[in-house]
C-alpha cells in the first residue's frame, strides 16, 4: 500500500504546473490564483471563454461585440476575484457578470439606431456566405437542411423577448439549473420558471411551421 501511495505521489510531482491546475475544480483554481499562482487565471479563461462567447453571442446576435464583452468579463473577474465569495459557485458568478454586460449592450443598442443597423447588415453578410461542406459523410442536401434548420432555430430564439430569451438560452443551451439562472438574472425562482415556461411555449409556436 505504501508503494502505491509513493507511486501516486511521484506521479503527482511529475505533473507540470499547468497539468496540476487542470486537475482542480473551479474553487481550487480560484484559490490558486489568489495564492499567487500566475497560471491559474489563464486556466479560468481557458475553461470559460468559449462558453461565455457562445452565451453572449446568442444573447446579443453580434459575434464581434460578444468577443469584446467576453474580454470585459474577464477584466472584471480579474479585478474583483479577491471579493468573490468562495462558498458559492464560480460559474454562476462569472455568468452573472457576462449576463449583465449583455443586458447593457442590448439596452444601449436599442437606443442607438446606427448600431442596430450595422448589426443587421453584418448578420445579412454572414447569412449570404456560400455553404461550407465541412463533413463529407453528409450529402449536400442533408447539410443544407441542417444549416437551414439551425438558422431557423436561431431566428426563433432571437424573436423571444429579451427576458425570456436569456432564461431560455441559459437553461436550454447552457444547461444551467433554475437556481443558477435565478442568481445570474437576479430574479426569484418562481419568475425564472414562469419566464422559461412562456419562452418554451413561444419558441414552440415560432419553430412549429419549420418542422411541419
Amino acid at each position: 500500500m505504501f508503494q502505491v501511495f509513493a507511486k501516486d505521489r511521484q506521479s503527482a510531482q511529475q505533473r507540470t504546473p499547468r497539468e496540476a491546475l487542470k486537475q482542480l475544480d473551479d474553487s481550487g483554481v480560484v484559490a490558486a490564483h489568489l495564492a499567487g499562482n500566475r497560471l491559474a487565471f489563464g486556466e479560468l479563461v481557458e475553461r470559460y471563454q468559449n462558453r461565455l462567447l457562445n452565451f453572449i453571442y446568442r444573447t446579443t446576435g453580434d459575434r464581434e461585440r460578444a468577443e469584446d464583452l467576453v474580454q470585459e468579463t474577464f477584466i472584471r473577474v480579474y479585478r474583483h476575484l479577491h471579493r468573490f465569495d468562495q462558498t458559492k459557485k464560480f460559474s454562476t458568478w462569472i455568468y452573472t457578470i457576462s449576463s449583465n454586460l449583455a443586458k447593457n449592450e442590448l439596452r444601449n443598442r436599442s437606443r442607438n439606431p446606427l448600431v442596430l443597423f450595422q448589426t443587421l447588415m453584418k448578420n445579412r453578410d454572414n447569412d449570404t456566405r456560400p455553404l461550407e461542406w465541412e463533413d463529407n459523410t453528409y450529402r449536400p442536401d442533408d447539410l443544407f437542411r441542417k444549416r437551414h434548420l439551425k438558422s431557423q432555430v436561431d431566428a426563433a430564439v432571437d424573436q423571444l423577448p429579451e427576458h425570456h430569451r436569456t432564461v431560455f438560452i441559459l437553461r436550454e443551451m447552457e444547461g444551467k439549473t433554475y437556481e443558477e439562472i435565478a442568481e445570474i438574472t437576479a430574479t426569484n425562482l418562481g419568475t425564472v420558471k414562469s419566464r422559461l415556461n412562456r419562452a418554451r411555449n413561444n419558441f414552440a409556436q415560432l419553430i412549429a411551421p419549420v418542422l411541419d
